[in-house]
């Protein structure tokens, strides 16, 4: 064969007729198909080649869009891990309100409260939380008066915290938080809404019971021979009556304040106070209650709420008592709500109770209504109407006798 293949290529090469006629047939027939047969072996490899060409630039071009989505899903993880760790909420709220107090011109006025909060949840169950919020310095308020011209408003510092969830039942904070005491329909009786302990606090809560303790400063430099550290026990339990269930509550809480100066604004918010400084420190016994139900599938909610200050000699006691029925946390939902309030001078630490109810502080009494609609999960507009206050019945003793004083307050609230 090899003979062959050598004459066929000679005889092309040299283009040599006597060669090519001293092939003979046979072998003519034999080395054209051997050619036949090279000529399919070089197309099956240059058809082969091509693929193996095609199939690189395939996967060059496939490695390039993997890395390229891989690069995109590590992004994505990024941002899914950044969200799953931190955590932004707040709300806005728009208010109009009249305060009509006796033997004084009606006041109204436009306020803006407005609050942020960021919280990282950290390794080993840890949330860090900060928090900023509208408004002064003023220790139970964060509304701000619109007004002054268009001037800037303050935004002041409202929470600071890092928070040990030990168990799902168990937590320690420290820092300024958010209240963490257990209050009856968010009762004001002894502390304001938009109140922020500062100090360390630490709670338990089972299916039944529940506790919490907290340490608080009111003044913790030592440099203004003002410094005071209160303290607190609370303990309640929650079960079923039936088709309602019941929420009871006990707590002692003993702020020594006796002998100290105001410790905000040079202000006792109805305590006495004798030369300059608190007559009585504030040794507070408090009970409440809160019976839920459901009034022809509408929520139905009765409360109580009780004080005594054991130091006190007189004006010790306070109570509050009501019912809010309707839900306004729901598209079409709406709430109205009924209290009525007594708060005698030094029941409770004025400094942090109620900042709207007769005027703020303590040493006054009165109807409160309320009602709210809900525009959607996140939207509600509502009114609160403080009805026939009576401020000062033994601060204004000795100048004729409590004041009348009506308050009404139009809110449209937003949360996100």
């Amino acid at each position: 064969m090899n003979r062959a293949i050598s004459i066929a290529v000679a005889s092309v090469v040299l283009g040599n007729a006597p060669v090519y006629a001293a092939i003979s047939d046979d072998e003519f027939a034999q080395l054209k198909a051997e050619f036949a047969a090279m000529s399919q072996r070089l197309n099956t490899l240059e058809a082969e080649n091509s693929a193996l060409r095609e199939l690189s630039e395939s996967t060059v071009t496939d490695l390039e869009v993997a890395q390229a989505e891989l690069g995109s899903v590590k992004q994505h993880a990024s941002a899914s891990s950044w969200a799953d760790t931190i955590k932004v909420k707040g709300d806005f709220r728009y208010r109009y309100e009249s305060i009509d107090v006796e033997d004084a011109d009606t006041r109204e006025r436009n306020r803006i409260r407005a609050r942020a909060q960021l919280v990282a949840k950290l390794p080993n169950n840890v949330d860090v939380g900060i928090g900023v919020a509208s408004g002064g310095d003023d220790p139970v308020s964060s509304n701000q008066t619109l007004g002054g011209g268009g001037s800037s408003k303050d935004l002041k510092l409202d929470l600071a915290y890092a928070k040990w969830n030990a168990t799902d039942d168990l937590y320690v904070q420290a820092g300024k938080y958010k209240n963490p005491l257990y209050r009856p329909q968010k009762s004001a009786l002894l502390w304001d809404g938009d109140w922020r302990p500062e100090g360390v606090s630490a709670g338990w809560a089972g299916e039944h019971l529940f506790g919490t303790f907290f340490g608080n400063w009111i003044e913790s430099d030592t440099k203004k021979d003002n410094d005071a550290f209160a303290w607190g026990l609370q303990g309640g339990v929650k079960f079923a009556l039936g088709p309602a269930s019941l929420t009871t509550s006990v707590g002692y809480f003993d702020f020594p304040t006796a002998g100290n100066e105001p410790y905000f604004d040079d202000d006792f918010f109805g305590n006495s106070s004798v030369d300059g400084v608190y007559l009585y420190n504030y040794e507070m016994l408090e009970v409440g209650a809160d019976v839920g139900m459901n009034l022809f599938d509408i929520p139905l909610n009765v409360f109580a709420n009780y004080v005594q200050n054991q130091d006190a000699d007189e004006y010790d006691t306070g109570w509050q008592a009501g019912a809010n029925i309707g839900s306004a946390s729901r598209k079409g939902g709406w709430q109205v709500g009924y209290r009525y309030q007594d708060l005698e001078a030094d029941a409770v630490l004025g400094l942090l109770s109620d900042s709207d109810f007769a005027g703020g502080g303590t040493d006054g009494k009165g109807h409160v209504l309320s009602g709210a609609y809900g525009i959607n999960k996140q939207w509600k507009v509502g009114f609160t109407w403080f009805l026939d206050n009576e401020a000062g019945e033994k601060n204004l003793a000795e100048e004729g006798g409590a004041l009348n004083y009506d308050r009404i307050m139009l809110d449209t609230a937003f949360k996100f």
